[in-house]
């Protein structure tokens, strides 16, 4: 039976399942909670004024509530609400009485979350081992970033388990969290710290349903149990008790071991019964499993012949003999199954596929030897008994081997990048190295927006090369450096250093990877090394880019993922989907049409409604190829252009985004492939003859689709979330989803960076008319020209406006024409 508090009135209700917990606190207002702080306590009546008090400041911005889910014999509930009577937000007390407190500690836990009303749940301890600052922290993190569960973490940064109590304590915490990764590897892999009791989770992705965990390792059912929610970690300092004792013993040690194996045993038999989903994946398995057979026929040989020698001529008794039998032929087995039939399926690393091979193997072995003394007091001879064995096992082996060990099977996949935010720790930085020079060679400004200074030419920002700009005046700089550890690392990190306001990606190759080094400043200093530094594409598009985005964004503009041209003095607007046809359309509608070119990919808008250039080189895939029209070309880079608009189109980034799902220097792969074969990018008028324009008031955005032909007119709303989608499609590359939650431009964090953004889009197109064009033969070239042509009439076309010296972005007449002044 449970009851919950409120003041000194006790209400009693059925069961935990049916409970409400009262409110002791006093809420600021109406609206439902944005994060749930869940604290379970038992017997912590001397902790909870100090917490409270403590964590209220902190989560009360956050738009917080507190939940206590208290098992408490002493009088801790008659503490927390004279506590929380003053509480500026919502306190509620769920007490569970000794019948009703199943699942100990983390039975708690999933009770508060079950009656939890915020989008994020944040656990945290109620004896201050947990800071409330680091747990406040943490949820901020959480809320900010695009991720699902967030992970308070002693193993990794500047993280510190001191607040365990004593050496014994330490090396349990750490032979323990040892155990767990070596049992799940792939579920745990970006995780050094998987039994925290300080974590946050986003609640609609965690099925409490399918968790039952017992004792006080909730996170770690949590993880094991959701393979595919996205984790960050943060590393904080363990503090000491504030008062109380520690609830570890013995027996939640041993509930501890029971839980584990209960879990290794749900998830082994999960594996095992995954059948192949398709017809093709069902015909692979059973070749595999012919192959699989042959190989077990050359290992039962080899167990045979061994078997015969350690109980013939070594005269050792036959149970002894096969269990040496057995690691001989294991050995023959794994390194042809190993290197035959899952030469490409392997995913761990050789010494854990072979630690697993071998205790597959003996724990087999110890099921086979009662059988095997069975047979031979039954009069079987030895050799024939061990070979019954052998074959009574075959698919047991088979199906552990192929859907455990070397399964190829992604569902649930763990976002292969390890997150890291270190709240109090500092970045080791080496001295800039005497080798390099640190003079910016290279200086744009876009737009009189934001300037640029690099020591590498970045080929997209060409149009807005400014040598004028003065090296301490760019709001950007990029340099060389060694970026990262000298060794290699098991796979990629980003790692967030919050006191400093710095963020650094590494991959796995230490210093030859592509790493880089990112200080928000003002100015903003980013260091590339020397891999990057060779492929600038890369640099631009996933690097300044990115950063370019959100200073837009700060100073009152947004880069919009569009095309932009004026037809007739008209300001037309194009967007779309990655690789739908959009540069095309717009190489045909000049090349045909006339009008002048803003930009193809990326547009500069304000919220007057004012599209400002950003003439990037074009990118030529193999469809846009039909609309060059380039006598300029030579031979060779037509031959050329066939490859490389193949390799960078829309099947090259589909690949190099499936890449980026498994654990690979993905961002180095890219650098390289982007050395090897530059992408083929032209200026637009080196394709098609045209003109380019610096500025246009756009009047007419259309959304070019593929499918049946069509026309149909967007509301405001719609049109909104799809550039917003349109945009975000533009950003989908590695490692944009990992830097972007931790950027802050001009004090505005990620999430009122984006609020902004929206904001900026719409009012920028609360003057333009928006409609979706659906062709199914790449028409939209000729269908937007008739549109225009119909509904403004041959009389009301306008001349065309003369191409203004570009750029001139101070220029008077061009600001009363919707330029930069």
């Amino acid at each position: 039976m449970t009851r919950a508090v409120l003041g000194p009135t006790i209400r009693q209700t059925p069961d935990s399942s049916t409970a409400v917990p009262e409110e002791l606190g006093r809420a600021a207002d109406d609206r439902p909670p944005r994060l749930s702080v869940v604290v379970p306590t038992r017997n912590e009546a001397e902790n909870v004024p100090v917490l409270i008090a403590r964590l209220v400041p902190l989560v009360t911005s956050l738009g917080a509530e507190i939940v206590v889910v208290d098992d408490s014999d002493d009088d801790t509930p008659a503490v927390v609400a004279r506590v929380a009577a003053d509480a500026p937000l919502p306190v509620r007390l769920l007490h569970r009485p000794a019948a009703a407190r199943t699942g100990g500690l983390s039975g708690a836990v999933l009770l508060g979350a079950g009656h939890a009303r915020g989008d994020w749940v944040l656990v945290m301890d109620a004896d201050l081992q947990h800071p409330p600052e680091t747990a406040a922290m943490l949820a901020a993190i959480a809320m900010r970033h695009d991720v699902d569960v967030v992970v308070g973490t002693r193993y990794a940064g500047d993280g510190s388990r001191a607040g365990l109590d004593g050496l014994v304590r330490e090396a349990t915490s750490s032979w323990a969290t040892r155990l767990v990764k070596s049992l799940f590897p792939r579920r745990l892999a970006t995780v050094s710290d998987p039994m925290s009791g300080l974590f946050a989770f986003r609640r609609d992705v965690v099925r409490l349903d399918r968790m039952n965990p017992v004792g006080f390792k909730v996170l770690l059912e949590l993880l094991v149990r959701h393979p595919a929610a996205r984790v960050a970690e943060v590393a904080y300092e363990m503090a000491a008790r504030h008062a109380g004792r520690s609830k570890a013993t013995l027996r939640e040690g041993l509930a501890f071991l029971r839980h584990l194996s209960r879990l290794r045993g749900q998830r082994l038999v999960g594996q095992i019964r995954t059948r192949p989903r398709t017809v093709r994946e069902r015909l692979h398995e059973v070749g595999r499993m012919v192959a699989f057979g042959l190989v077990g026929l050359t290992g039962m040989a080899v167990n045979t012949a061994a078997l015969w020698f350690f109980y013939e001529p070594a005269q050792l008794h036959h149970l002894l003999g096969a269990a040496l039998a057995t690691q001989v032929s294991t050995t023959w087995n794994f390194l042809l199954v190993d290197n035959l039939i899952y030469r490409r399926n392997r995913r761990a690393g050789l010494p854990a596929r072979a630690t697993r091979f071998f205790l597959l193997n003996n724990v087999l072995l110890l099921l086979r030897l009662p059988v095997l003394q069975a047979l031979v007091w039954a009069g079987v001879g030895v050799l024939a008994a061990n070979a019954v064995t052998l074959v009574g096992l075959f698919l047991v082996r088979f199906l552990v081997n192929d859907r455990v060990i070397y399964t190829a099977d992604d569902r649930g996949r763990r976002d292969p990048v390890r997150m890291l935010v270190s709240v109090g720790g500092t970045e080791a930085v080496a001295p800039p190295s005497r080798h390099r020079y640190q003079y910016l060679k290279y200086r744009y400004d876009v737009a009189g927006v934001v300037t640029i200074g690099s020591q590498i030419r970045l080929p997209e920002l060409e149009f807005f090369r400014a040598q004028w700009v003065a090296e301490k005046d760019v709001d950007i700089a990029v340099r060389v450096a060694d970026v990262g550890g000298r060794g290699p690392q098991r796979r990629a990190a980003m790692t967030q250093y919050a006191s400093q306001a710095v963020l650094r990606y590494e991959e796995q190759l230490g210093r030859l990877g592509a790493n880089f080094r990112i200080q928000l400043g003002p100015p903003i200093d980013i260091q590339v090394g020397p891999l990057l530094a060779r492929s600038p594409h890369v640099v631009y598009t996933n690097i300044i880019e990115a950063l370019l985005r959100f200073v837009m964004v700060s100073r009152g503009h947004m880069l919009l993922h569009s095309a932009c041209v004026t037809l007739d003095g008209v300001g037309v607007m194009l967007s779309a989907l990655t690789d739908t046809g959009k540069t095309a359309t717009v190489l045909r509608l000049l090349r045909d049409h006339g009008g002048l070119f803003l930009s193809d990919d990326m547009t500069i808008v304000r919220p007057d409604g004012t599209a400002l250039c950003f003439p990037k080189p074009l990118t030529i895939s193999a469809h846009t190829l039909r609309a060059v029209q380039a006598q300029d070309l030579t031979p060779r880079e037509w031959r050329r252009l066939q490859i490389q608009s193949r390799l960078h189109s829309k099947g090259g980034r589909s690949l190099a985004l499936a890449l980026a799902r498994f654990n690979l220097p993905i961002m180095g792969i890219n650098a390289v492939t982007q050395l090897l074969v530059p992408p083929p990018k032209y200026s637009v008028d080196r394709l098609v003859p045209c003109r380019m324009g610096t500025s246009t008031r756009v009047e007419e955005l259309f959304v070019i689709e593929r499918g049946a032909p069509g026309i149909s007119d967007l509301d405001p709303a719609e049109t909104l979330e799809r550039m917003i989608d349109n945009t975000d499609d533009a950003y989908g590359f590695p490692p944009f989803r990992y830097l972007a939650p931790s950027i802050t431009i001009a004090g505005q964090g990620y999430t009122q960076l984006r609020h902004r953004e929206r904001e900026i889009l719409a009012e920028f197109l609360s003057t333009v008319r928006a409609r979706v064009v659906s062709s199914d033969c790449f028409g939209w070239a000729d269908e937007i020209p008739r549109l225009l042509r119909e509904e403004r009439g041959e009389a009301s076309r306008r001349p065309a406006v003369p191409a203004p010296v570009w750029p001139r972005w101070d220029d008077a007449e061009m600001a009363g024409a919707g330029g930069i002044v």
